[in-house]
């Protein structure tokens, strides 16, 4: 047992040898390599699980499209409270512990990763917020307050920013809703307007965006709708009851559309 415990003590040496939590280089890529010549793609993330924080399904198809994309991808996330924790094995808070959103994302991020209010709009080509339950508790008051939400600050300036300059946002699950309540009039999709005997369990949320004021529109889950005017595009993500392969597959659409924007 000595030793074991002597192998694991210096992994963890090791492992302390890399990156830190605040990543001191202005865009810190996902991994060490060298900046790779594609769009250059703010990633912001919520915290890390589905009910607290980040989709991590969502999170991780994101990256290998933009990946694939031949995009150069930094994570971003605010340096702030959850607004609470949940045991994931129950689906219930656990009113005992905290958890800070930035700790919690750098998890997906391996450790690089830098505070959301970093993040400017001059320093990347475009934007894109996976899903999970933290958009809407972490990244807004959605969760708690539906139509009269509040929305982040930075998250509210990230998403002004992008759009004031002409570019593309990404948004996907739940996440749609920072878009309908920040930029009046977007066109945005959460999926289908009724729960189809359980298949679009939040099927509910479309009516909350349009009191909100957006366009919701309506689309299966391995599409994208893409708003041409504000450059915003959303696929559904988890809020349909599927395979895990249609969820990659829609997010795949979504990311292939705002690399494309990029370009134009």
């Amino acid at each position: 047992m000595a030793a074991v415990r002597a192998l694991v003590a210096s992994r963890l040496r090791a492992a302390s040898a890399f990156a830190p939590l605040h990543a001191s280089t202005p865009r810190a890529a996902l991994h060490g390599s060298a900046p790779r010549p594609g769009a250059r793609v703010a990633l912001v993330l919520s915290g890390c699980g589905v009910y607290d924080g980040t989709e991590l399904h969502e999170a991780s198809a994101v990256l290998v499209h933009l990946s694939r994309g031949g995009a150069e991808v930094q994570i971003f996330a605010p340096d702030i409270p959850q607004m609470h924790v949940v045991d994931h094995t129950k689906g219930q808070p656990s009113e005992s512990e905290t958890r800070n959103v930035l700790t919690e994302s750098a998890r997906i991020a391996r450790g690089k990763i830098t505070d959301l209010a970093r993040l400017s709009a001059a320093n990347h080509d475009a934007a894109i917020f996976p899903g999970g339950f933290g958009a809407a508790k972490n990244l807004s008051t959605f969760a708690a307050d539906g139509k009269d939400c509040k929305v982040h600050g930075d998250v509210e300036r990230v998403l002004k920013e992008f759009h004031a300059a002409g570019k593309p946002i990404g948004l996907c699950c739940i996440a749609p809703v920072l878009a309908a309540k920040v930029l009046r009039g977007v066109e945005v999709t959460v999926g289908h307007e009724q729960e189809e005997g359980g298949r679009w369990p939040y099927a509910g949320t479309a009516e909350a965006i349009k009191a909100l004021g957006a366009k919701h529109c309506v689309k299966g889950v391995t599409e994208a709708h893409v708003d041409q005017k504000n450059k915003v595009v959303t696929t559904p993500a988890f809020m349909c009851e599927t395979e895990l392969h249609h969820i990659h597959d829609g997010i795949g659409a979504m990311v292939k559309k705002v690399l494309e924007l990029c370009r134009k």
